[in-house]
């Protein structure tokens, strides 16, 4: 009975040394990790604390480079569209031709709208030029843009006035009735910064409010106020809306290009935090892995062994078995 106790006990313990050694073989790490670090985790978890947080600041950096490559490609958009037709807009009116001003003006509506559109972009669930407030749509219709801006110039009966009654709505504070009240819907608060790296913070807080993108829209507006015929029918009133919605397009450009090299510098920063949090990483892995992870070559020669012990210890039992007192005598 002793010796068959022993043959179980040796069984298992052979068994058990297989499924550890197997195991390391496939994981390429060793089973007792107390054993492998000596009994001093201390650098084992620091390094997997900073392999968690590299995780998060690579979540953060994915996130915030979507951010603001989708600020480039509204931003894009619209500047796109204000250089398709500020130009052929100061064309139109320097030729004072009717038909040339309402052809040009044509889609100056639909302009606008995309323009709109293309500000109102939500991504990942955020409105992403509404400041703090992300689950809030940034800008109002453009139909409900137009009908403010038309009860603002009623009153006015020469180009200039007009001009004079749409800057001043669009460049009015929060709480005068203007822009800030009845377009834009977002929070004058900037979004938080976006911490992408360790000591490394980046900020996308550009929003629709944004002095460049109200001129830009100022300039939409104006053209789409003719092309809509919200003003008067004279010639050069029309005419003269025209011209100062294209300068104002085309100074739009320039603006708007300034504006997205800011948002560009942002990506960049982003990406270089992105790099050397990816290099981190991989250094930290080896280390990490060099503490922990089991010899291919020493494994599977113990597991060879331990396999060569088990087909021993099963002879051994067979034999054994097979001994009786009859045989022996």
């Amino acid at each position: 009975m002793a010796q068959a106790y022993q043959m179980r006990r040796h069984n298992v313990q052979l068994k058990t040394t297989m499924t550890q050694l197997t195991e390391e073989v496939v994981t390429g790490v060793k089973s007792d990790l107390g054993r492998a670090v000596g009994g001093d985790f201390t650098a084992l978890a620091a390094i997997d604390r900073s392999l968690n947080t590299l995780d998060a600041y690579s979540r953060v950096t994915t996130e915030a480079q979507l951010f603001a490559g989708t600020m480039q490609t509204a931003l894009d958009v619209i500047q796109t569209l204000a250089t398709e037709i500020g130009p052929s807009l100061i064309s139109a009116a320097t030729n004072s031709s009717p038909t040339l001003v309402a052809t040009t003006t044509s889609d100056a509506v639909q302009r606008f709208e995309a323009a709109i559109s293309a500000l109102n972009t939500n991504v990942a669930g955020r409105y992403i030029f509404s400041g703090n407030a992300v689950d809030t749509k940034p800008l109002a219709s453009a139909d409900e843009i137009l009908a403010a801006l038309g009860t603002v110039i009623a009153s006015e009966v020469t180009a200039a006035g007009m001009v004079s009654a749409v800057e001043a709505w669009f460049s009015a504070p929060s709480g005068s009735g203007g822009f800030g009240d009845l377009a834009y819907l977002g929070s004058t608060v900037p979004p938080g910064p976006m911490r992408v790296a360790e000591g490394e913070a980046v900020e996308l807080n550009v929003t629709a409010e944004n002095a460049t993108i109200r001129d830009a829209l100022m300039g939409f507006a104006l053209a789409a106020l003719v092309s809509a015929e919200m003003v008067p029918a004279g010639n050069d009133v029309r005419s003269e809306l025209t011209e100062a919605a294209g300068e104002r397009l085309v100074a739009a450009d320039s603006n708007l290009t300034v504006l997205r090299a800011k948002i560009g510098a942002a990506e960049g920063r982003i990406a270089d935090a992105e790099v050397e949090n990816r290099n981190q990483s991989a250094s930290l892995s080896l280390v990490r892995s060099a503490l922990i992870s089991a010899d291919p070559y020493d494994t599977a020669t113990a597991l060879e062994a331990v396999n060569t012990q088990i087909e021993t210890l099963y002879t051994l039992t067979s034999r054994l078995s097979a001994l009786t007192l009859a045989d022996y005598l």
